[in-house]
């Protein structure tokens, strides 16, 4: 059992995927990854006769690559002072509107089993049963107990890294990372959203909020380009 200060980081060394995901997380849409990290049970030197291994099951559910600025981020809640003040060296060293893209993730647990076995025969079974089922989204992780989410955060990490080549090209072949020079540089992908946003509200169709539009508007600095649209909409309610 690992137990001292720092052990999340012998947990990492300890921890390795045996099955990747057979395709990169989707560019324009959301992608829903199955997993399954399998760990010793913290009571196995108490039955060292018996090899069992803890199956823990879920989903990490990526939603759509967003496309962001320095900007952009610099208005949005949750990150810690660190991180805000990464993006303002980024302002000041590439632009407020230089892009980049914004991945957001959310883990939803499952279950978990106690399998006969090693865990690393047990991760290599449901590898082999995974393969046979032709299931594309789906990880096996062999790591330690105490810190089988701190596996699935590694994951997390590997994937988005080896994913975003891959969907930065698929932005720039879109024409979504284009600045728009009459709205401050900001790129096309921002301003495709707010246009999307506008049609649904004026339509009357979708779940569009006006106050989410105005939310998005003031973090891309956009509102007094719009302001003369977006108070029509109110006007048209009166009416």
């Amino acid at each position: 059992m690992i137990e001292n200060e720092g052990d999340w980081r012998r947990a990492i060394e300890k921890t390795w995927v045996v099955r990747f995901p057979r395709q990169s997380l989707a560019t324009f849409g959301m992608t829903n990854i199955k997993y399954y990290v399998v760990t010793e049970p913290i009571y196995q030197e108490m039955m060292p006769d018996k090899r069992e291994g803890v199956v823990r099951t879920g989903q990490v559910v990526a939603d759509k690559p967003a496309v962001v600025t320095p900007f952009y981020a610099m208005n949005l809640d949750g990150f810690s002072d660190g991180a805000y003040e990464y993006f303002q060296s980024m302002m000041q060293k590439h632009g407020p509107n230089s892009p980049g893209i914004l991945y957001q993730y959310k883990n939803e647990p499952e279950g978990m089993d106690i399998l006969a076995g090693m865990p690393e025969e047990i991760a290599h079974r449901i590898s082999d049963d995974l393969d046979e089922r032709r299931q594309e989204l789906a990880v096996v992780m062999v790591s330690v107990d105490e810190y089988w989410d701190v596996a699935l955060l590694k994951f997390i990490y590997e994937f988005t890294s080896s994913s975003a080549s891959q969907n930065v090209r698929e932005f720039k072949s879109s024409g979504l990372l284009e600045p728009q020079p009459g709205l401050n540089g900001i790129p096309r992908a921002a301003t495709r959203e707010v246009e999307r946003m506008f049609v649904e509200l004026e339509s009357g169709l979708g779940l569009a909020n006006p106050d989410i539009l105005k939310r998005e508007l003031d973090r891309w600095g956009l509102f007094d380009f719009y302001e003369d649209r977006f108070l029509a909409l109110f006007r048209r309610r009166m009416l």
